[in-house]
């Protein structure tokens, strides 16, 4: 069996796959996410496992790096099973045009991966809402453009309480009905997700001026409460860094479970 980690800020997703590649992308034997405070219980969870191999996806830091090697290592993983994805300038059918290759964030490049695995020959925009939001884009031909990133729905909402005398703290999961809110912890989060959607809305009309047919594609946490606020149509991807590793271990498998 393959072990796909996905180490992001705030959660660690985990899934198992066919370490032969006969699984459909996002097509998992088991699947777990936990908060980063539960990294002790992963050891448990993969001991048994019958892992092969293991590649992991980390923008969380050295320590939680380091207590994920402890916990592969504990469930009988080697060095040599273990492998830490990172952004370089070709692979899994995508060219990574960012000026410095290895500065995009892993996470984003296995995003834009599994993205173009999915929606192969599509021009796209590939937004990742998270506890930072990423928008960014690639050619149909899987040249990855560059992005934008921005405060995830929840950093926003946070600083604009935290900051603003007298404004009450918000959660990023109040649901907002309508543009124009009439009471203040409503209008914080009118604005927040209206900032967020908007930022997609451009970066979608701003790719559709070289390429007329744009598929956005929403992942991340915080895709539910802004997907419903797009005028453009989209399409919602669950667990896309983990489907951008299996292609990346993999290459392109069956997309049908």
């Amino acid at each position: 069996m393959l072990l796909l980690v996905d180490a992001g800020n705030t959660r660690i997703k985990w899934a198992l796959v066919d370490a032969a590649g006969r699984d459909g992308l996002g097509c998992w034997r088991t699947f777990g996410s936990i908060s980063h405070a539960e990294t002790g219980t992963l050891a448990q969870a993969w001991r048994g496992m019958e892992i092969a191999r293991a590649l992991l996806s980390n923008v969380a830091g050295a320590a939680l790096r380091g207590s994920l090697e402890a916990a592969l290592a504990a469930a009988g993983l080697q060095p040599t099973q273990i492998g830490w994805f990172a952004s370089v300038p070709q692979l899994g059918g995508v060219r990574n045009g960012y000026r410095n290759p290895a500065q995009l964030g892993c996470d984003r490049f296995a995003s834009v991966i599994g993205a173009h695995a999915l929606f192969p020959r599509q021009a796209l925009i590939v937004a990742t809402c998270g506890t930072a939001t990423t928008v960014d884009a690639l050619s149909p031909d899987g040249v990855f453009l560059g992005g934008m990133i921005l405060p995830g729905l929840g950093l926003m909402a946070g600083a604009l309480a935290k900051n603003t005398a007298q404004l009450p703290q918000v959660a990023e999961t109040a649901a907002v009905a309508q543009a124009f809110a009439d009471n203040t912890d409503d209008a914080i989060v009118a604005g927040c997700i209206a900032a967020q959607a908007g930022a997609i809305e451009r970066a979608v009309a701003a790719h559709a001026l070289q390429h007329p047919a744009v598929q956005c594609v929403l992942a991340g946490g915080a895709a539910a409460y802004i997907a419903p606020q797009l005028h453009v149509a989209h399409k919602t991807v669950d667990n896309l860094v983990l489907i951008g590793l299996q292609v990346a271990a993999l290459g392109a498998a069956d997309t049908s479970c």
